[in-house]
């Protein structure tokens, strides 16, 4: 995924593209989070970016007829990496302009907040090929 140290302990879900299970990816992430030794608010943070990444999948997911999409944890010695993707029909992941300060919209909002939540933060997507979040947390000092 992102890189770097030794990563272990893959949990994966194959989920459904329906709003109900959000809650279902946020309980794993949540779970797998808390083993790994992360404090109450990266826990936290890791949840809502998580969920802004599946909000966006399931809202892109109704222009193709996707009927699925993938959550992978991997917890490693020092991070915990989330992978959200799709084989939907995907965007202009390049061509879309980051929010500005003072500026901000609704759409692109969802992307805007995975990656102020989260250590590193990553979409790739192209139109007609899916879409991928690619997420990372760092353990810090007294997390462990």
């Amino acid at each position: 995924m992102l890189g770097g140290a030794e990563m272990n302990d893959h949990i994966k879900l194959v989920i459904p593209c329906k709003p109900e299970y959000v809650s279902t990816v946020r309980l794993m992430v949540s779970s797998v989070a808390s083993r790994a030794g992360f404090n109450i608010e990266a826990i936290e943070d890791m949840k809502v970016a998580v969920s802004e990444a599946c909000t966006n999948i399931i809202n892109h997911s109704k222009l193709c007829g996707e009927d699925e999409y993938r959550v992978m944890c991997t917890r490693g010695t020092d991070r915990m990496e989330i992978l959200v993707e799709d084989d939907g029909v995907g965007f202009d992941a390049v061509g879309r302009p980051e929010v500005e300060q003072g500026k901000i919209s609704e759409s692109g909002l969802g992307i805007f907040i995975i990656k102020a939540l989260m250590d590193e933060a990553e979409v790739l997507s192209e139109e007609g090929c899916g879409t991928r979040f690619l997420m990372a947390k760092y353990l810090t000092v007294g997390e462990e």
